[in-house]
């Protein structure tokens, strides 16, 4: 690939997420903020415990103001409880209530607003939407002192805060390439009151950031266009992420992958001016010993879809640049699993190439030969994620000797029309490893509904001249998960299918319209958790 030039398009500057702080004072006494936000809770809550010692409640009729209400109510004048009543509000999760204060408070004369927001049962998962809809309602404004995760209490403030976290940084995302400055930035700072800023807690807001930080890079480099981004500059940021995050990095280029094998990348690719990529980025955990297991993860790394010479209708490509998302996704997770304390080894591989149409095209009817030596007759060109993943799963089983394998891409179109556009689809041959990810995914947010790897379907993929067809026809999800099996020998195996979360119809909770980076979050959840092998393959 030529060097980068001067005339070919650069990224601008963007957003960058709110910093985030913790304070012991509460919301009313944090000085320089233009926006206080306390908590709203639904009237049924407010007889538990969940309501704050010192809120001011409703009296069971109506809901129920939480941690830093009461002083705000009497520092300000303001009759709060009122207002949410005037405004029906009901304390559900994400719903925002706006209180002007134009002329200030009496310690804060910064003071512009004051947001009410509803905290629904005070779950994680209402948390999180909290902090997405506090996000959304803060844009342009300086600074935001919230108290709403302090409505988790002591004993579920570390889910809670996490949560919330994560809401309110994904919740801020924006991407723009224009002339003109971005009409919405994200809120510059936000303090977390009434929540000790204790070793402890800190460590919590670390991870929290770091898992978000996740969901932020991996929805960036899906975000951005494939006008600069191609296979070399995936890999030129998977480089830049492993200087960062203090990982080992290795790029195949085509001489290499040619050398190594690996057809079904370089057949893919073989039609574009940009020639394909394999990434390799090593995590090793700071007490790793030789005994310390490794878990591979394999990303779908297409830059850009056409469909090949099988080409996809107009409307078909419109979202194509993010079919990368699951190389985004090993990249975005490779680059926090320090920071969220991952205990085994972990190696990411990204096999990247972008399927064009020239003379130069992969035809069906073709025959590529994967790492390994595996043959797949290609009868459909736009079946290409699961020929580049190929070569990288068989790479992984047979250099890596991992404990788990677990893959990541926007694969089939059948994924959507089978589970819609909020619900990410896997399958897996190990139901321990199967536990973890639908476990990490309800944790996350990022919710993963198993799919059956039906043998009565292998037919399908069957090849009168190579090992297997590529395009086994429906059911498609199916199909492409049962061709993809056959690369992963007998290691315990996963395969997350997100084509159906790939991009986001509107902004939703956490989710902004457009490219959604799914998947960093939960695989996070599970490779940050205690054990993330336990049972995996007894």
């Amino acid at each position: 690939m030529p060097e980068t030039t001067a005339d070919q398009p650069q990224l601008p500057p963007q957003v960058a997420p709110p910093d985030v702080a913790l304070s012991d004072l509460g919301p009313y006494a944090v000085l320089g903020v233009d926006v206080v936000a306390v908590p709203v809770l639904p009237a049924e809550s407010g007889d538990g415990d969940d309501a704050d010692a010192d809120a001011a409640a409703s009296g069971g009729t109506g809901p129920v103001l939480g941690p830093g209400a009461a002083e705000l109510c009497e520092q300000l004048g303001l009759d709060l409880l009122a207002i949410l009543e005037l405004e029906e509000a009901t304390g559900a999760a994400g719903e925002v209530t706006r209180v002007p204060v134009p002329l200030g408070g009496p310690d804060n004369a910064d003071l512009r607003w004051v947001l009410l927001v509803g905290v629904g049962q005070q779950r994680p998962v209402d948390l999180r939407r909290a902090g997405a809809a506090l996000a959304r309602a803060v844009r342009n404004r300086e600074a935001v002192a919230t108290s709403v995760p302090a409505v988790a209490g002591p004993e579920g403030l570390a889910a809670g805060l996490e949560a919330f976290v994560v809401g309110l940084v994904l919740g801020s995302f924006g991407f723009r390439w224009s002339g003109q400055e971005p009409d919405q930035r994200p809120v510059g700072r936000a303090v977390l009151s009434d929540v000790e800023d204790t070793e402890e807690n800190r460590a919590v807001l670390a991870r929290a950031l770091a898992v978000a930080g996740a969901g932020w890079q991996s929805r960036l480099l899906a975000t951005v266009p494939s006008n600069l981004k191609n296979p070399a500059w995936l890999a030129a940021q998977a480089v830049e992420v492993a200087a960062r995050a203090g990982l080992e990095v290795e790029v195949w280029d085509e001489q290499r992958l040619a050398a190594e094998g690996c057809g079904g990348i370089l057949g893919v690719g073989q039609a574009s001016a940009s020639p394909p990529r394999l990434i390799r980025l090593d995590y090793t955990p700071r007490r790793a010993t030789k005994q310390t297991p490794t878990v591979v993860l394999v990303g779908k790394g297409i830059t850009f879809d056409t469909g090949g010479l099988s080409i996809k209708p107009a409307e078909g490509m419109a979202t194509m640049k993010r079919d990368m998302t699951g190389g985004a996704v090993v990249i975005a997770t490779m680059a926090a699993l320090r920071e969220v304390g991952c205990p085994v080894r972990v190696v990411g591989l990204v096999a990247a190439a972008e399927n064009a149409v020239s003379g130069s095209a992969m035809r069906p009817g073709d025959v590529v030969r994967h790492y390994g030596g595996r043959t797949s007759e290609v009868t459909n060109t736009d079946a290409e994620g699961r020929l580049v993943m190929a070569d990288a799963l068989a790479y992984g089983v047979a250099e890596l000797a991992p404990a788990a394998i677990v893959d990541v891409a926007t694969l089939t179109g059948a994924m959507k029309v089978a589970l819609g556009l909020r619900t990410g689809g896997f399958f897996a041959d190990d139901e321990a490893l199967a536990g973890h990810i639908a476990a990490a995914g309800d944790a996350s947010g990022e919710t993963l509904w198993r799919m059956p790897l039906a043998d009565v379907y292998e037919e399908r993929i069957a090849s009168e001249v190579a090992d297997a067809d590529n395009a086994g026809g429906g059911p498609g999800a199916i199909t492409a998960a049962l061709f993809l099996r056959h690369f992963t020998g007998d290691v315990p195996w996963a395969h997350l299918d997100v084509a159906s979360v790939g991009d986001s119809p509107v902004d939703v909770h956490e989710w902004s319209a457009g490219p959604t980076g799914f998947g960093a979050r939960a695989l996070l959840s599970w490779l940050g958790s205690e054990d993330p092998l336990a049972g995996v393959g007894s």
